[in-house]
């Protein structure tokens, strides 16, 4: 179980919190990890402490909004989150875990395309673990206009219309994991995300980043 708080990047829009399912499972095929599964494929080895690591992924979006979240979104048509399905890979070696994750909006609420690209490793000290990660997401014009973009018939004065175009956000983040014992453990994940270009000039948004914070305990059976 866990829960995450999240600021909204619209005008006017406050944090938002939702509960998270947490249910996790892991064999040598497949994983499930909250709103997310992978079926794995082969693992390649590059040597000494090195691999590639290949899987189908499949997302729940918790993106969107209603246009009750804020003023500015008065009389907009909600937006709604997605599946998204695609592919990963991971690079493991010594110094660091990087990935790269493409994902298509399989829904067609939006019909976009993501690309994101990561960094991150694991430091263990006794029972805590932290991991700080880098990562940069790029977002294609489809998936920028429907979330950010304004349509003819929903421009007024002070929100005109706009079409959005694809752009790249860029996060940092920090997870810290305590193991309480074998079965069980808690974490804190904090994050900080700056948006790209094309979201900042939308006049929905009226913030040039935004962060969040999950919590969660975590029992093995």
């Amino acid at each position: 179980m866990a829960a995450g708080v999240k600021q909204q990047p619209y005008t006017g829009a406050g944090t938002k919190t939702q509960g998270i399912p947490l249910i996790y499972y892991e064999n040598r095929y497949v994983r499930v990890l909250g709103a997310g599964a992978e079926l794995k494929l082969p693992e390649i080895e590059l040597g000494s402490n090195s691999s590639l690591s290949f899987g189908l992924r499949a997302k729940y979006g918790l993106g969107g909004y209603e246009p009750s979240d804020a003023p500015i979104l008065e009389g907009m048509q909600e937006r709604k989150g997605s599946v998204w399905l695609g592919a990963g890979v991971t690079w493991h070696n010594e110094i660091a875990d990087i990935s790269a994750e493409w994902l298509g909006d399989a829904s067609g609420k939006s019909k976009g395309q993501q690309f994101r690209l990561g960094v991150q490793h694991d430091f263990r000290a006794g029972s805590f673990t932290l991991t700080p990660r880098i990562a940069a997401n790029w977002l294609d014009r489809k998936y920028v206009d429907y979330y950010y973009g304004v349509r003819t018939e929903e421009s007024r004065p002070g929100r005109p219309a706009y079409l959005g175009a694809s752009t790249v956000n860029t996060e940092i983040g920090l997870r810290v994991d305590y193991a309480i014992d074998r079965q069980q453990t808690v974490f804190v994940d904090l994050s900080a995300t700056r948006l790209g270009k094309q979201i900042k000039n939308s006049p929905l948004v009226d913030r040039s980043s935004q962060t969040s914070l999950s919590v969660g305990y975590l029992f093995r059976f």
